[in-house]
């Protein structure tokens, strides 16, 4: 069973401590909550867009159910959104639901397509759901309602910081059920590019871009204050940037470990020794040594 500890990305759990201290934070989310702001979008969703099930678009509904289990997380509602634009969310608290649109499901391949729903799977499986839902609605200025009051600012900034953050996590998510190659070929489809150019990306000099990028931030202070202003007011990071960490999550060993895991699940065999799940090409057992 795969837990969020086992691969969340350290900058995203520092930066949920960060936005957690906040003073007032949990106070707020409850009032959120409370304003039935779930009931709201939940059922502008079931109104306006399409649930997905075993009769309703069968083929695009069965590619969930393999990967919520080998995430180990609960299925949510899926829903498809008859809209052009690619996209993709996870919404709600008591009421999970994941929409894609149908912009998405043309612009990608299968297997493009398993990465961006596992990605919204992981943001279930890290607990990132109440706290990207409630962003939602701080961006789209629920202000002027007069709810955050003087943690306006501040509190607007913390959550798109640490949204960057967790798309990073969820990557890996996403890297965990297809590849860290496919995650980032699926970024360059989500830039915008046709398949005909896309195919023909050399992803790792792509990744090398993040180095220069991040020559240029450190590159005296007045560059890294417009870099920062260049970002701040974006919940997704740069797709170089994730290119880059997810080429790079995918060469260590944490990574691994967490694939020969899963494949050792899926065998279901177990060492006669330590009586830990074993995969089939294994010789030897990975935990205690046992020959096989």
């Amino acid at each position: 069973m795969i837990k969020a500890t086992d691969f969340i990305h350290p900058e995203d759990a520092a930066a949920l401590r960060q936005l957690e201290s906040i003073p007032g934070f949990p106070t707020l989310v409850k009032k959120l909550m409370s304003m039935g702001l779930e009931q709201l979008q939940y059922g502008v969703n079931m109104a306006s867009a399409i649930r997905l099930s075993p009769s309703q678009l069968p083929k695009l509904y069965n590619r969930l159910p393999p990967i919520c289990k080998k995430l180990g997380i609960e299925q949510p509602e899926f829903y498809l959104s008859m809209d052009p634009n690619p996209n993709a969310w996870t919404f709600g608290d008591t009421k999970i639901f994941i929409t894609i649109t149908s912009g998405l499901v043309d612009m990608m391949t299968e297997e493009e397509l398993d990465a961006v729903i596992a990605h919204e799977c992981g943001h279930i499986l890290c607990h990132h759901v109440l706290y990207h839902s409630i962003a939602h609605y701080v961006m789209d200025g629920l202000d002027s309602l007069g709810v955050l009051g003087s943690l306006g600012v501040p509190l607007q900034y913390a959550i798109l910081y640490w949204e960057r953050k967790s798309e990073l996590s969820c990557d890996r998510a996403a890297s965990i059920v297809t590849t860290p190659a496919i995650v980032a070929s699926t970024m360059a489809r989500l830039s915008g590019g046709p398949t005909s150019i896309t195919k023909n990306i050399d992803l790792e000099e792509w990744a090398k871009q993040a180095d220069q990028y991040e020559a240029i931030r450190n590159d005296g202070l007045w560059n890294k204050t417009l870099q920062v202003a260049a970002i701040m007011n974006q919940n997704h990071p740069f797709s170089a940037v994730r290119v880059k960490e997810i080429l790079k999550w995918g060469k260590s060993s944490q990574y691994k470990t967490i694939v020969d895991h899963l494949s050792a699940d899926k065998s279901g065999k177990t060492c006669s020794n330590c009586k830990q799940s074993i995969a089939d090409e294994w010789t030897y057992c990975k935990y205690c040594g046992n020959k096989l």
